[in-house]
């Protein structure tokens, strides 16, 4: 059962110190008053732009020597002048040269001093004229940085916190890559906020389970919370690759001569087996959170099949058990950033968590709703907590049908028995679209109508008794809304957004710099089913999800799937499906073998996460029993998209 999370109280910040300074830089008629936020008041054309390397104490490429990370800083020039410190805003990611970041996949580029001249993404344009400064950090391995790339390891954390440490006095940095002038930071007050979207944001998550001194915040957008979790779902792979891959795709040339042994490292660390090793252990920062001192705003898309959300619960309710100050905003996308789906709103948001949390400005951003969640494209709910008080998780029962392969889902204990043959070619797309037609490859159990809507909200599971045919079988479980609405398209190349040709521009530019990006819409789809949330496991892993072993043909096994946290309202009208199968083709690889599995409903259920719990549920369920649906081919988005290998992907 997920647990409940808790808001807690936010540290008191603004001083009238504080307050008082921050006047001095408004106009004489603002200055009258406490200002409630920051003000571009600060020249970015004119800002400094300069580049220090930090040393991180480790020696990743075997060189002899220790490896110094980029560090690429764009900051106010008036602040430097008037000897103001200022707080960070620090992005710290791996494809700032070979891949690039944002919806429009820039990157770095330099003056012929070596200067950054176009930092990507908007944050030093908007932020930099407000009193910040921006720091880009090339992760060890790329770019202009020494070291190897080992994804989410020691590397990859320490090249960041150095940075951190470096920004709060703590560490060695240098004006070139191998000189032995120092660099000092004695601009900033240590203040530090990390932000990034895929693995930018898995960086993020990592430092500050380290719990580093001086991190503040951390704002992770579609980040991964557990390495682990982004190849396998208990011991089933997600991918047909692993950790090695994407360190040499992401290597510098220079990474790339000398970090085989880094590579072998990480592929002799990941076995396609699935069983967990202490490569993963190294990898899991949920296991760490309680170190977390900063505070989370979290982003995610309820439909990010790149980045799961399975990360999200886990991560989210580690946080909770260890009081750490959270936000959160899901949307319906995919793996996409909120510039990009609800940009206008971001922007003011963003800026005002970073001036509360970096800057003390008691602007009430602590007191609002603590979750937005997108209900239609471009319709947003909040809620006061997340999941809301009054969740609780109810045991849902599946039971035979009057048809083999269509049965129904309710409170009461099910009987006798289900099978289906896994079909490697079959997706839970072909699942969800023939709910109500008996199909081979699939068993499905279906509500009543609801006759008044249902939220559940947070992480369901759903425990499976099987009997394999064979000596391997993977099992797929999700949970599906039937009924017509209007979603994002999820499954297209836009993963819910449609990029149009139009700019809009977020903060100052400059001649290498531009602040004006495309604007995007909702790419819309009109559907019969949703899928809302899904499981992965490999039966062979039901004693433990850390180690499989070969099943027994003809023994009854079982297993708890953990599904990714959700939140959903089913309308009226709606009926909420739960689909057992095999492989979802695309989103795991199949089993060795090619088993049929019964189920023994009698010993197989689901517990969903539902406002009001079990109550609710059955005063949504209570009626008069409903005709037998026409067994029809249902509409939906197209099957998902082959699984990204990387942690940025498309978007």
């Amino acid at each position: 059962m997920p647990k409940r999370t808790r808001f807690t109280t936010w540290r008191p910040l603004a001083t009238a110190a504080t307050a008082a300074l921050l006047a001095t830089l408004l106009t004489p008629m603002a200055a009258q008053a406490t200002p409630r936020g920051s003000e571009p008041v600060y020249s970015y054309g004119n800002a400094i732009r300069e580049a220090v390397w930090v040393d991180t104490g480790l020696d990743g490429d075997r060189d002899g020597k220790t490896d110094r990370v980029a560090v690429d800083i764009v900051r106010p020039r008036e602040t430097a002048r008037q000897g103001r410190k200022v707080p960070v805003i620090m992005d710290a990611s791996p494809y700032y040269s070979c891949c690039g970041r944002g919806n429009e996949s820039q990157k770095k580029t330099y003056d012929a001093q070596g200067r950054v001249a176009q930092m990507p993404l908007y944050y030093d344009n908007y932020f930099v004229p407000r009193g910040y400064a921006f720091v880009g950090v090339d992760l060890a391995g790329t770019n202009r940085s020494d070291g190897c790339v080992d994804v989410g390891g020691r590397s990859d954390i320490h090249s960041a916190k150095a940075v951190v440490d470096w920004l709060n006095g703590r560490a060695k940095a240098y004006t070139s890559r191998t000189g032995t002038t120092r660099a000092h930071a004695g601009w900033t007050n240590g203040r530090t906020g990390m932000i990034g979207k895929s693995w930018d944001g898995t960086i993020a998550n990592g430092v500050a389970a380290t719990g580093v001194k001086g991190l503040k915040t951390i704002v992770p957008i579609s980040a991964i919370s557990s390495w682990y979790d982004y190849y396998f779902q208990q011991g089933a792979p997600l991918y047909d690759s692993g950790p090695d891959w994407l360190s040499n795709y992401v290597d510098s040339p220079d990474a790339r001569a000398k970090c085989g042994a880094v590579q072998h490292k990480l592929a002799d660390g990941a076995p396609r087996t699935g069983d967990w090793t202490p490569l993963w252990s190294e990898r899991d920062y949920v296991k760490a959170a309680r170190k977390v001192k900063a505070s989370v705003f979290l982003v995610h898309g309820m439909q990010d099949l790149n980045v799961r959300m399975k990360h999200v619960g886990q991560w989210w309710d580690a946080l909770a058990k260890n009081g750490v100050d959270r936000k959160i905003w899901l949307s319906q996308t995919g793996h996409v950033d909120p510039f990009d789906f609800r940009r206008a709103e971001w922007v003011e948001t963003l800026h005002r968590w970073f001036d509360h949390e970096l800057m003390g400005y008691d602007n009430g951003i602590d007191r609002e709703p603590m979750a937005d969640i997108e209900r239609a494209p471009d319709q947003w709910a909040t809620s006061a907590l997340w999941p809301p008080s009054g969740t609780r998780a109810t045991t849902l029962r599946p039971d035979r049908g009057t048809r083999p392969g269509v049965g129904t889902l309710g409170l009461r204990r099910g009987h006798g028995s289900e099978g289906f043959t896994d079909d490697p070619t079959r997706s839970e797309a072909d699942w969800a679209a023939q709910i109500d037609r008996p199909t081979p490859e699939k068993a499905g159990f279906v509500t009543r109508p609801l006759t008044r809507a249902l939220r559940l909200s947070g992480s369901s599971e759903v425990t499976v008794t099987a009997t394999p045919s064979t000596p391997t079988a993977h099992l797929s479980a999700v949970l599906v809304d039937i009924g017509p609405a209007t979603i994002r398209d999820y499954a297209h190349a836009g993963e819910g957004i449609t990029t149009l040709t139009d700019r809009t521009c977020w903060g100052a530019s400059t001649a290498g710099d531009s602040s004006c990006f495309k604007e995007t819409k909702a790419k819309t789809a009109d559907v019969d089913y949703t899928v809302v949330s899904r499981g992965w496991a490999d039966l062979g892993n039901h004693a433990s999800d850390h180690k499989g072993s070969p099943l027994t043909p003809g023994t009854r096994y079982t297993i708890t799937l953990d599904l990714a946290a959700t939140d959903r309202v089913v309308p009226k009208g709606h009926r909420l499906a739960l689909i057992v199968a095999g492989t979802d083709k695309d989103l795991i690889d199949p089993p060795a073998d090619t088993p049929k599995l019964t189920l023994d409903l009698s010993r197989t259920s689901a517990r969903v996460p539902f406002v009001g719990g079990a109550t609710a549920f059955a005063r949504a369920t209570t009626g008069a029993a409903p005709a037998t649906p026409d067994a029809t081919v249902l509409d939906g988005v197209r099957e998902p998209r082959a699984a990204h290998r990387v942690p940025e992907a498309s978007r």
